[in-house]
């Protein structure tokens, strides 16, 4: 017996949607509330400069300029942080979380063996807009290392804004809901521990995914730049100077290469809030 047409347009929305499903397509316009649309599957390989892993030659330029220093996160392991100090490095950047769930597991080996040996430093936060919203991660990230000491040692946290490793470039957000996250992350973690927080990103992921449209966010978030090359290049709008560079992704120390745009006194400044 021929279907009826009820049966025939349900069979056809019933294609529709295996078709679209397989294609990626998404049905709503976000996930469900508690759902984790890309599971944290290898946050070892989740680190600052991720989407631009290879493609830094490694070698100081001799237009880089400034005090020397580093990002790790755990796929360095255990850091021999006096040979990192007596390198050279006078700070460093530390991976603590990444999205809701995720703690850097040499977290402690890294933040506090840099501090011990008298490096300034930090730690940063790798974000997943489309996993939660920026209050929560900032949240998570200000109560699982990411806080401030006035201890003349700690710079503020920063927050990683680059390419998805899990999915979709901009993790599926526009560009002004985009802008709406990380203007909910910095603000969340201004109210819990006093600081802005450091923004690191690329002028491409930055333009991308953000439009580079609002220049409010250098009011007051220090730009933590990633470009591997001779120089910092074009800044994302409203910063007229980078805070910090990373330029390479390999080099004299462990980890991602960086340098501080300023002298030991404006980096304490930094750390101290002044």
């Amino acid at each position: 017996m021929a279907p009826s047409p009820r049966n025939r347009i349900i069979r056809r929305l019933s294609t529709a949607f295996a078709a679209l499903s397989l294609a990626g397509g998404v049905l709503a316009a976000g996930p469900a509330a508690g759902a984790s649309p890309n599971p944290i599957t290898h946050p070892d390989k989740d680190h600052a400069g991720y989407s631009l892993a290879g493609s830094g030659s490694g070698t100081v330029s001799p237009l880089v300029s400034g005090l020397p220093g580093l990002d790790v996160s755990s796929h360095q392991g255990n850091v021999t942080w006096s040979t990192v100090k007596s390198n050279g490095a006078k700070f460093a950047y530390v991976k603590a979380t990444e999205g809701t769930s995720y703690q850097n597991p040499y977290f402690s080996q890294q933040y506090v063996g840099s501090y011990n040996v008298g490096l300034i430093r930090g730690a940063y936060h790798f974000a997943l807009p489309d996993n939660s919203s920026g209050a929560a991660q900032a949240d998570y990230f200000a109560a699982h290392g990411g806080g401030w000491s006035a201890d003349h040692q700690t710079l503020p946290g920063a927050v990683d804004m680059e390419y998805n490793p899990y999915g979709a470039s901009c993790y599926g957000l526009s560009q002004a809901s985009m802008r709406s996250w990380i203007h909910a992350f910095i603000n969340e973690y201004h109210a819990k521990t006093g600081r802005w927080a450091v923004i690191y990103t690329s002028l491409s992921w930055w333009t991308s995914c953000t439009g580079n449209t609002d220049t409010t966010f250098a009011t007051n978030s220090p730009l933590w730049i990633a470009k591997y090359s001779s120089s910092a290049g074009t800044l994302p709008a409203g910063w007229s100077f980078y805070t910090i560079w990373q330029y390479a992704d390999s080099g004299t120390f462990p980890g991602d290469q960086d340098t501080f745009n300023g002298d030991s006194a404006r980096l304490l400044a930094l750390a101290d809030n002044t």
